[in-house]
């Protein structure tokens, strides 16, 4: 079952066929965490995820995923508006509708990872680790770099 929000001329759903492939694409792969993505990666971390568009009327604004077992665990990802829409409080309102999802609740941990973002998440009771020791990670932060299938 399709999940929409509404607030004004702005519309929020988890309507995987209303996504605007080329705009994600275009926007990660210019953006400082998946800088030259390929479009065939995109369209995979789509096609795995819980993917939420953001409509002006019914142009896509917005975007964002969490991949999940929709049982334990959430790892928010991709989070963005396009510059010309932000500081009218969209963003908050995207992660607002995220994590009330009908298919996200009673998760025991929820994860992100941000460069420049820690405000708009700590508005969501996001926290620093409180152990991370605990947490491992592989990092390949340039992967894309030296990939040229795109």
């Amino acid at each position: 079952m399709t999940v929409k929000w509404q607030r004004d001329d702005f519309t929020i759903t988890d309507d995987f066929s209303a996504l605007d492939i080329t705009l994600i694409h275009d926007f990660l792969r210019h953006s400082y965490w998946a800088k030259e993505i390929p479009r065939e990666t995109v369209v995979r971390s789509l096609e795995h995820s819980i993917c939420f568009g953001m409509f002006y009327k019914d142009k896509q604004i917005g975007f964002c995923r969490v991949v999940t077992d929709c049982a334990t665990f959430a790892y928010l990802a991709d989070v963005f508006v396009m510059e010309t829409f932000r500081a009218q409080g969209l963003g908050k309102w995207l992660v607002d509708c995220v994590l009330a999802h009908p298919d996200l609740q009673g998760l025991r941990r929820w994860m992100l990872s941000t460069l420049d973002a820690h405000w708009l998440y700590e508005k969501h009771n996001f926290v620093p680790l409180k152990h991370p020791d605990w947490f491992m990670e592989i990092a390949k932060p340039n992967i894309y770099l030296n990939d040229k299938n795109d």
